[in-house]
């Protein structure tokens, strides 16, 4: 086959090629154009080069209207720092209150402000304070060695070989300076950073801090209270009338419960943290009733070396390692002019019988009140004492 194609091509070489007639060629166009592929291809570039025209002649349509180019470019929020006890107080008192309850105090969110006898004064109104934050006096860092073993959920306090106990080494040292002493608990701490911040940084170091076992970062916040003085206790729930339906948690102890319940319950509690001197009870009505139950609640913190510290609830049960009983509780009614009302109430208490303790939850109120009335005391001629100092051990 290749040989007859180079002969063919061979023939025709150096011949000039064939003319062919105009109209011959336009025929075959004409007919090529007349093919349907190509008479739709050539219909569309000729609407394409209309439109181009068209825009080159005329302009672009839109050119007119106005038009902007515009950047954009989306920053991650900077995360909002935790506020320091003053901002807490200074900024949104009302809010923070609600937060901790559920619903606003009316007193406390109105108009009321007390005036202290130092001429300091408390406004429940979230108006700014003046009451600085508390030099920290710090205490020793925990867990101290020897004081604690491992149990079956985390570390329990324990007497150590050479007889030191928790209550004691973790307990912040006192003086008295023969004043009548006056002593107050603020529990509930550790459920809420901004107001358990403000009651840490804002009291004076001699008021006892007692935190909630269910908080997240427990010892977290037992450092930091050690750090800036205060001595601290851990709350212990307790079955109340009306439980269950009035229930403080999971590992509340129960006036029916077996010795052996008890104790599991209070190790999984007392296993939380450490560095605290002492526990306090968390509600605990019925349990108090519970000869059975208080007994074996108060063995165990005897034999562990720790003090239990009530809020006034169960002064006629005795045990633990040392006992002492709130005279009262200044914040029944969450309002200044209530709260300072039970102040006074407390100092006249200290005065005749030579000392007196209260107790109190965390809200805001409470922590403005407590700070400016503290700052007075010596001037009053009261002292100031950790509850540490009010606990008496069994038969002393």
């Amino acid at each position: 086959m290749f040989a007859k194609r180079q002969s063919v091509l061979a023939a025709t070489a150096g011949t000039p090629p064939a003319r062919i007639a105009l109209r011959d060629r336009l025929a075959r166009v004409g007919r090529f154009v007349k093919k349907p592929p190509v008479a739709v291809a050539g219909a569309g570039l000729l609407l394409l080069a209309a439109a181009g025209l068209f825009v080159t002649v005329l302009g672009d349509p839109r050119a007119g209207a106005p038009s902007a180019r515009v950047a954009l470019e989306r920053h991650a929020p900077a995360p909002a720092p935790t506020p320091t006890g003053l901002e807490a107080f200074s900024m949104d008192a009302g809010g923070v209150y609600a937060d901790l309850t559920g619903e606003s105090d009316p007193a406390l969110l109105g108009e009321a402000v007390i005036t202290l006898p130092d001429g300091a004064t408390v406004s429940g109104d979230g108006a700014p304070v003046t009451a600085p934050r508390v030099a920290a006096r710090p205490l020793t860092a925990a867990p101290i060695a020897g004081l604690h073993q491992p149990g079956p959920d985390g570390p329990l306090p324990r007497i150590a070989p050479d007889g030191r106990v928790p209550a004691q080494a973790y307990a912040r040292p006192f003086q008295s300076n023969g004043k009548p002493r006056v002593a107050l608990i603020v529990g509930g701490l550790g459920l809420n950073p901004t107001t358990t911040r403000a009651a840490i940084e804002r009291l004076p170091a001699e008021v006892t801090l007692s935190f909630v076992p269910y908080a997240e970062g427990l010892q977290g916040w037992i450092d930091l209270a050690r750090a800036q003085g205060h001595e601290v206790m851990i709350e212990i729930p307790m079955e109340p009338t009306g439980y269950p339906a009035n229930d403080p948690g999971p590992y509340t102890l129960l006036a029916s419960a077996e010795p052996a319940e008890i104790e599991a319950k209070l190790n999984w509690l007392l296993s939380r943290a450490t560095g605290y001197f002492g526990v306090t009870n968390y509600l605990g009505d019925r349990f108090a009733g519970s000869e059975a139950g208080m007994t074996a609640f108060t063995g165990l913190l005897r034999q562990r070396g720790v003090a239990f510290l009530d809020d006034g609830s169960m002064s006629r049960s005795r045990g633990a390692w040392a006992r002492a009983s709130a005279n009262r509780i200044i914040d029944e009614q969450q309002s200044p002019a209530a709260i300072v009302g039970q102040l006074n109430a407390l100092e006249a208490l200290a005065k005749a019988r030579g000392q007196a303790m209260g107790s109190g939850f965390s809200y805001p109120v409470t922590v403005e009140a407590v700070a400016r009335w503290a700052a007075g005391l010596d001037a009053r001629g009261l002292q100031l004492a950790p509850a540490s100092a009010m606990a008496n051990r069994p038969g002393r």
